[in-house]
């Protein structure tokens, strides 16, 4: 079974700085909002967004906010001078995106930016992929961090190629770097009306948390995680954030959910997430 983690040799782990500073990309996005506005007196924060608007200058109060594209090459540069870690959310976010957007975006301004960090002296990235890198496996397949990409979309196949891109610089290119696969992320007036996102959903406090855990870490050159809250059905496996990061979510769509809260999930099934062990030992009692 091929690995979706790979450690640091003990000569290249560095201390994280007390505050590091991070730079957010795609940050007037929805996740990169709420990422800001909670995690500004924990980092020195650099907010990238596509255009200086009312919209993105809200950002000021938080960090540095510039302006730039993911097709400037000068621009990417000057914005990861001086930078220890990226929070890479900005491109090509709806799973409708066709062909040449999702691939102009989500691959080549990934390697535009990355090769700007490598340049500029960044020790780590993480990257927001998708649960669209592995939608296409059946429905009732939970699926693994260690499994291959299995796209559903187009959109899904971008985020497939940049997964195995910035492997690349984390393998060949020095950089750290931990791929995200984030879930349903939706807003609570949606859970609040819908049992679509059940098995995929990602709250905001969990995502964020997820990727502060990312952050934190001093020990992985690279990793896949899956960004999923604490539903009762988990249609993407957890157990490499909980076991190689420490990461436990809180948040659980049936506590959003009304129509899910009545069925007490909690009290009569099962959580889906089983370990490979305990399932190995019950077959072999059986």
């Amino acid at each position: 079974m091929s690995l979706s983690f790979r450690t640091k040799t003990a000569a290249d782990r560095e201390a994280i700085p007390d505050r590091p500073h991070v730079l957010v990309t795609g940050a007037a996005g929805s996740i990169g909002r709420y990422f800001t506005e909670h995690t500004s007196r924990e980092y020195q924060l650099r907010l990238l967004v596509h255009r200086l608007d009312d919209d993105a200058r809200e950002l000021e109060k938080h960090g540095e906010v510039i302006a730039a594209d993911l097709g400037d090459r000068d621009q990417l540069r000057r914005a990861c001078e001086g930078i220890h870690t990226i929070v890479h959310l900005a491109g090509a976010a709806s799973p409708e995106s066709d062909w040449e957007t999702a691939m102009k975006s989500n691959v080549e301004g990934t390697f535009r930016l990355l090769t700007a960090a490598r340049q500029a002296g960044v020790r780590k990235v993480i990257y927001a992929s998708s649960i669209h890198a592995v939608s296409g496996y059946p429905a009732d397949v939970q699926v693994k961090a260690s499994d291959p990409v299995n796209p559903g979309d187009i959109y899904g196949v971008s985020k497939c190629c940049a997964e195995a891109l910035v492997r690349y610089f984390a393998e060949q290119e020095g950089l750290a770097v931990f791929v995200v696969r984030i879930g349903a992320f939706l807003e609570r007036e949606r859970v609040k009306n819908s049992v679509a996102a059940m098995d995929s959903w990602v709250s905001r406090r969990d995502l964020a948390r997820l990727f502060q855990h990312c952050i934190a870490d001093d020990r992985l050159q690279f990793a896949i995680f899956h960004g999923l809250s604490n539903n009762r059905f988990k249609r993407l496996d957890m157990t490499a954030a909980r076991e190689l990061l420490g990461f436990v979510p809180e948040d659980d769509f049936a506590s959003e959910n009304a129509e899910v809260a009545r069925l007490e999930l909690g009290e009569e099934v099962r959580r889906h997430n089983v370990r490979d062990s305990e399932q190995e030992s019950v077959i072999e009692r059986s």
